[in-house]
């Protein structure tokens, strides 16, 4: 058994860096979407109307399906719930 340590989860899980990263970026963007849904008090029948998809698909969100939702997916919906993504791109350490 290895000690190998890693920056996150999913550098230790991925089989590629680039699949990592595409891990972290849909990790990040389904947390926020789950949590603004939380703030905003909204059903998962509310949130699904307000973000063009369905009922099952906010849940699957919410249950944090991360497999079933692609970054175009994700940014399309953080923008129609009024959310703004920023990015910040870093050198590898």
């Amino acid at each position: 058994m290895s000690n190998e340590s890693f920056p996150s989860v999913w550098d230790a899980i991925e089989d590629t860096p680039a699949e990592a990263e595409n891990m972290k970026l849909r990790s990040v963007l389904m947390m926020a979407l789950d949590e603004h849904i939380k703030r905003q008090g909204w059903t998962q029948a509310e949130a699904a109307r307000r973000l063009g998809v369905t009922q099952p698909r906010v849940s699957d969100l919410m249950r944090g399906k991360i497999n079933l939702f692609g970054l175009d997916t994700l940014v399309n919906m953080i923008a129609a719930a009024g959310l703004h993504i920023e990015m910040r791109i870093a050198e590898v350490a």
